[in-house]
């Protein structure tokens, strides 16, 4: 069976010239041209063209042309998603090993280490990104030349509650920071105040985002310095209290955790890359993005992950993190040494939310938009909108239950993630094998995209092996209770691939042209 792509028709066919052949990407039948980007709802037309004139982005989901692919600042990838991580956001995730799964520091610093200075979690996400700028789709536009046009629509779906799962993660934990930093406020008024943060740095689009992210991250570092400045001194591992016996299963499932906390961003980080040069060597693309995920995650996650260790030895840090339920608490705590100007640094640390939860909300509406036509012709503008309507409510309910909320909700997105990663990366390298076998020109036409149907028997057949390997506060599977802890993404993510990659040769078998 013949395994590389074949091409299309050449009365079909029309080739972009580009600088070397891995850009060459195919065109459609003559007839399709590049859809309008701003064609929207008639009700928003006028809007649009205003907010256009003050330089708020209007581009939907449509591919990007080619000729718009042209910014050769590839650096910005690497300030955004160091900005995006290099945030008290990370520090939460590494705290959850002591805090939640009762892990010792060095049990929890072995894991950090392991899943991140191995490239396990940051290279995929990484090598996603390489697809915003060579096929000029966002995620779940990509995503169709694999899943199909009408398949798509179910990551797409998942991908907006994964999305406003994420933001809401964000803002309860910036709205208990900002809590922290003054009597006056309380956990739900710091929470609507990032949120309106968010709002206004998402509305604006995708060049504000990466303008805004290029120099977000300094008040972040300064934070940094200064926090292990005041409470460095408390991070000795001998004086440190003992958690008890760590049980391997333990072990396994805060690996789960930290992978399922990386892995979500592939969905979102070819989001980012639309605009930027097409022609950038891929491997350029990847080292950017890679090393903008991996240092800042690295640093804070081990900084979380030591201070949220040490807290139950320290009878203010201990009082101020409530159980492990306010993670505010403790970061006040821990700079009441500064008093009035480590009050100053919390609401800097808060406020830095911000900095994750913009993109989220960002690719809520994108993925929104990507579900059906229908959605499509909102604007974008106006779908985050009504990501802030839902945000509000939910982060206020979910402040109440605070690592189990994170835990929860990461490690479910992780389980979709994985089986979807799984079958887009397969489709890519097993099928496709060239950035140049994508037929960007049919991304809304469902008779020149793959039916789906292995993709979404694919997926469905992952989680007959995730259910059982899942271990949650609501729910431990039979494998997982038998030792093992929770190994629901790695087991997703192995059956997923060799689902897909036989059911796929047979769906190629059928439509050999799809």
């Amino acid at each position: 069976m013949e395994m590389t792509m074949r091409p299309q028709r050449p009365s079909d066919v029309e080739n972009w010239e580009s600088e070397s052949p891995e850009e060459t990407l195919l065109d459609a039948s003559a007839d399709l041209r590049w859809p309008n980007a701003e064609g929207q709802l008639g009700m928003f037309q006028k809007m649009t063209r205003f907010l256009k004139k003050w330089g708020v982005e209007t581009h939907g989901i449509a591919p990007t042309n080619p000729d718009a692919r042209m910014d050769s600042r590839i650096y910005q990838m690497f300030w955004l998603w160091f900005s995006v991580n290099f945030n008290v956001l990370s520090f939460v995730s590494g705290s959850a090993g002591p805090a939640f799964f009762g892990l010792s520091l060095e049990a929890s610093l072995l894991v950090l280490l392991i899943i991140n200075g191995m490239h396990v979690a940051c290279a995929v996400p990484a090598y996603f990104a390489v697809f915003g700028p060579k096929l000029g789709t966002r995620g779940m536009v990509q995503c169709r030349f694999s899943w199909g046009l009408y398949g798509a629509m179910i990551p797409s779906a998942l991908n907006v509650f994964s999305s406003q799962g994420y933001l809401i993660l964000g803002c309860i934990t910036g709205g208990k920071i900002l809590a922290a930093a003054s009597d006056k406020l309380n956990d739900t008024l710091g929470i609507v105040i990032i949120g309106v943060i968010s709002l206004v740095v998402t509305f604006c689009g995708y060049s504000f985002l990466h303008w805004i992210e290029s120099f977000a991250w300094i008040p972040s570092a300064i934070v940094f310095a200064v926090l292990l400045g005041l409470a460095g001194k408390h991070l000795d591992p001998s004086s440190m209290p003992s958690p008890g016996p760590i049980s391997t299963s333990n072990v396994i499932s805060f690996t789960s955790f930290v992978v399922s906390n990386t892995i979500a961003w592939c969905q979102l980080t070819p989001d980012y890359g639309v605009h930027h040069d097409r022609t950038a060597p891929t491997l350029k693309i990847f080292l950017y993005v890679y090393v903008g995920l991996l240092l800042p995650s690295v640093a804070w996650q081990m900084v979380g992950a030591a201070f949220a260790a040490a807290a139950p030895g320290i009878p203010s840090w201990n009082s101020g993190f409530d159980g492990g339920n306010n993670i505010g608490g403790l970061l006040a705590a821990m700079l009441s040494p500064a008093e009035g100007f480590g009050k100053f640094l919390l609401v800097v640390m808060a406020l830095s939310t911000s900095c994750s939860c913009a993109p989220m909300m960002y690719s809520f509406g994108t993925s929104l938009m990507a579900i059906g036509t229908f959605f499509a012709h909102i604007p974008r503008y106006v779908v985050v909108i009504i990501s802030e309507a839902i945000l509000l409510p939910l982060a206020i309910i979910g402040a109440k239950r605070f690592y189990d909320t994170i835990v929860d909700i990461t490690s479910i997105i992780g389980y979709w993630s994985a089986a979807f990663v799984a079958i887009v990366l397969t489709e890519h390298f097993l099928f496709r094998r060239s950035f140049k076998n994508y037929n960007i020109m049919a991304w809304d036409k469902a008779s020149l995209l793959p039916p789906g149907i292995a993709a979404f028997l694919a997926f469905c057949g992952s989680f007959v092996i995730i259910a059982p390997s899942m271990k949650q506060s609501w729910y431990t599977g039979p494998i997982a209770k038998a030792g093992t802890g929770d190994i629901g993404v790695f087991t997703g993510f192995a059956v997923a691939v060799i689902l897909y990659a036989g059911l796929r040769s047979l769906e190629r078998w059928i439509w050999p042209d799809r």
